[in-house]
């Protein structure tokens, strides 16, 4: 069976680890995989990640527990193939009050709202991140 959605996979790979208390996760690599793995890393939901392999690339990520919880609480799909969110930079929402972070795919890049509002650019809100 092919996979219809793989950003949602790698979500889904990642609350599973964490519900498990697993350390590392590895999947298949993409550019838009990476880039999300990036944006979690600097706005610390995860230790680190990692794309290594030649012929076969792989993205291994090193997920992040505080006192033995996990530092991602919420970890959710916005934007599906089947329904895409799109927001204009003003239409751009806030998560928890500013608390939790929406993570967009702009034509800048992939970010955060914070970065995309600062940025004054709009974008498809990929997932959200809490």
């Amino acid at each position: 069976m092919s996979m219809q959605d793989p950003l949602a996979d790698m979500l889904t790979r990642i609350r599973n680890a964490q519900m498990a208390g697993i350390e590392q996760i590895s999947m298949n690599v993409s550019k838009t995989k990476a880039e999300i793995a990036k944006v979690l890393r600097d706005e610390g939901f995860v230790e680190s990640f990692e794309v290594d392999g030649e012929v076969k690339k792989t993205l291994t990520i090193e997920l992040k527990y505080l006192e033995g919880k996990p530092v991602i609480e919420h970890l959710q799909r916005e934007s599906r193939p089947g329904l895409r969110l799109y927001r204009g930079k003003d239409d751009i929402p806030q998560l928890n009050g500013g608390l939790g972070v929406y993570i967009l795919s702009t034509n800048k890049g992939v970010m955060t709202d914070r970065a995309a509002r600062s940025a004054g650019v709009g974008g498809e809100i990929l997932c959200s991140v809490f």
